[in-house]
């Protein structure tokens, strides 16, 4: 499993260039294992800020029970930026992963992919880092174009940006406003899509996400 090193004590300007680094080792084609159990994850932030609180859940798939789970704080370092939060997130969210008991074979994030200006967001650095195949997940779009997608289970658009398909505008409820999946890393669209959908059988959001919110809200 291949990880990327880096550190993580850098500035606003040094991780900008490192997402432009990091931008051509994403892989987006599937590397995918067999999937037996697939996490979700979750980030909050406590003590007006100065605690990063990062939750994982672990689920059976395609069951979508839980099986393990893990909640790691640590205190924040980076300071509030648009478009590098994976620099104040992901060293609580590395901490969790090493507490798990269950290994994922995937990764659900809660946050963008290659949907990103440097087509580095939180799911694609936190899939360089972890070594795991990684997809984001996210409520709202942060950047690109897209037509609304049919009011359909399973319907989706293409995200654009600047003439290139950086995600998808997918239903995953009838007539509920859609979440915007995008590449992590060692994953395909198209799979990222089908797992997306496969692990949102009731709900707006995946169970691993639901999850997670759920640990990093109520804590150990």
């Amino acid at each position: 499993m291949e990880k990327i090193r880096h550190s993580w004590e850098l500035t606003p300007r040094d991780a900008v260039a490192l997402q432009q680094r990091l931008r051509a080792r994403v892989i987006a084609r599937d590397r995918l294992r067999p999937v037996r159990h697939i996490a979700g994850t979750d980030v909050g932030f406590e003590r007006e800020g100065r605690v990063t609180c990062a939750a994982v859940a672990v689920l059976s798939f395609p069951e979508l029970e839980l099986v393990d789970c893990a909640i790691a704080r640590l205190p924040t370092r980076f300071p509030y930026v648009p478009g590098l939060l994976s620099f104040r997130e992901i060293p609580a969210l590395l901490a969790a992963l090493d507490q798990l008991r269950v290994r994922p074979q995937l990764i659900l994030c809660d946050g963008q992919g290659v949907a990103h200006p440097r087509r580095c967001g939180l799911a694609s650095h936190l899939g360089l880092a972890c070594g795991i195949p990684t997809i984001g997940v996210a409520k709202t779009r942060l950047i690109g174009e897209h037509r609304d997608p049919p009011q359909r289970r399973g319907a989706w658009t293409p995200l654009l940006h600047r003439g290139e398909t950086i995600g998808a505008v997918l239903r995953t409820r009838a007539s509920v406003r859609p979440v915007y999946v995008s590449v992590g890393h060692k994953v395909s669209l198209d799979t990222a899509i089908r797992y997306v959908i496969a692990c949102a059988p009731r709900f707006r959001l995946p169970e691993t996400t639901r999850w997670a919110h759920r640990l990093a809200s109520r804590g150990p």
